[in-house]
């Protein structure tokens, strides 16, 4: 409760923290209430904004607004998803890896330098290019499972320094299993970590998301901002100056990479001492 008074204390943090809880907001909302198909060719093709139109429309007479709009959600379902994914993972791999130690944390190292060493962005081109009908949902495990090999060495590293603490040495000797000590004694001293690094993945999802989608190769069942982005290129809207066909969607993905990037900082800022000290 202390830190988390601390982090409203900060201006960057409270910041950020609305600018995506308002995404989130707004993402979420709209399409619930809005009778606006994002796929209905209503209109011409790349009309300006205007009344009827805000955000004018794409390359297929499409409304960009609604379909920024329901992008924007399916955006951040995958980024969330695929953030909940590779926290999990990597997590559970880290915290078994830096506890036990010994051959068990050498092959699960192993293990992660292996997934570290080839691109994930490759390997994931490669997975959702073989599966045809790509769901929101399986775009989010993918990008999940292929992006967690970062949150297991820091998981590890903190769980190393933490295997020999007293409240643990303790726990062990009153006969406590291995995952009542992991679940127990362990995890609620690195769980601001482990959210820190959630933020970092979530993040890391939306941007590879955006990645693929923009190569064509996103989910089938449904909008994203990567798709938008994707779409402009195929109708030539960049070579043809028509920018709110693909600028308010670059804008969008920015500005949520921007704000978790300033709630990730501001929360370290006040869970590392070091650099609370130092600041």
């Amino acid at each position: 409760m202390k830190q988390f008074k601390l982090l409203l204390r900060s201006p960057w943090f409270v910041f950020g923290a609305a600018m995506f809880l308002f995404c989130i907001f707004v993402g979420v909302l709209y399409p619930m209430f809005s009778h606006t198909d994002p796929l209905l060719r209503g209109a011409l093709p790349f009309e300006g904004p205007s009344p009827d139109h805000w955000l004018g429309t794409n390359g297929e007479g499409q409304d960009m607004f609604s379909a920024l709009l329901f992008g924007l959600r399916s955006s951040l379902f995958v980024g969330i998803a695929a953030g909940i994914f590779a926290t999990i993972i990597g997590t559970i791999i880290g915290i078994v890896g830096g506890y036990k130690g010994g051959w068990v944390d050498n092959v699960l190292t192993l293990v992660t330098n292996l997934f570290m060493v080839i691109p994930s962005i490759l390997v994931l081109i490669l997975i959702a290019n073989s599966i045809e009908k790509r769901s929101m949902l399986l775009v989010a495990f993918i990008i999940g499972a292929t992006t967690w090999p970062w949150t297991a060495r820091a998981v590890s590293a903190q769980t190393s320094s933490l295997k020999n603490r007293e409240h643990v040495s303790l726990a062990k000797l009153n006969g406590y299993g291995i995952i009542s000590i992991l679940c127990m004694q362990i995890l609620p001293y690195i769980m601001s970590y482990v959210f820190m690094v959630f933020i970092i993945q979530m993040a890391t999802g939306i941007l590879e998301e955006a990645a693929i989608s923009m190569m064509g190769l996103g989910p089938y069942d449904s909008v994203t901002l990567g798709q938008i982005i994707n779409q402009a290129q195929k109708t030539e809207a960049f070579s043809n100056g028509n920018w709110w066909a693909f600028m308010p969607a670059t804008v969008l993905i920015t500005a949520l990479q921007f704000s978790l990037y300033v709630v990730n900082t501001s929360m370290e800022g006040v869970f590392n001492p070091r650099l609370r000290k130092e600041s």
